[in-house]
């Protein structure tokens, strides 16, 4: 069930990429184009794939609160995901 849930949202994703996005990147000055790489949309998408439907849309959410004309943007990959690893374990505290 989860996995129609995901593909159900990368859908409605694709829809908005290809439907929106390109109206939104028409429009001139500094509300048209994109201040990130990869794009709002392809982040969101990558989120939500690598972090399931929770994690990603929120992952997806702040992103979209960083762009604005005050932020500068530029190369923003989605996080990897945490695969369980014992963060309290980091090499730099070996004697």
């Amino acid at each position: 069930m989860s996995n129609l849930r995901t593909r159900y949202v990368a859908a409605l994703l694709g829809v908005y990429k290809y439907a929106f996005s390109p109206l939104l990147h028409a429009m001139p000055g500094s509300a048209g184009g994109c201040r990130f790489q990869p794009t709002c949309s392809e982040y969101a998408a990558i989120a939500v794939a690598e972090h399931g439907i929770v994690a990603g849309t929120w992952m997806a959410l702040r992103r979209i609160l960083r762009c604005h004309p005050f932020q500068r943007g530029g190369f923003d990959p989605v996080p990897a995901r945490d695969h369980g690893h014992d963060r309290s374990f980091s090499p730099r505290q070996l004697p």
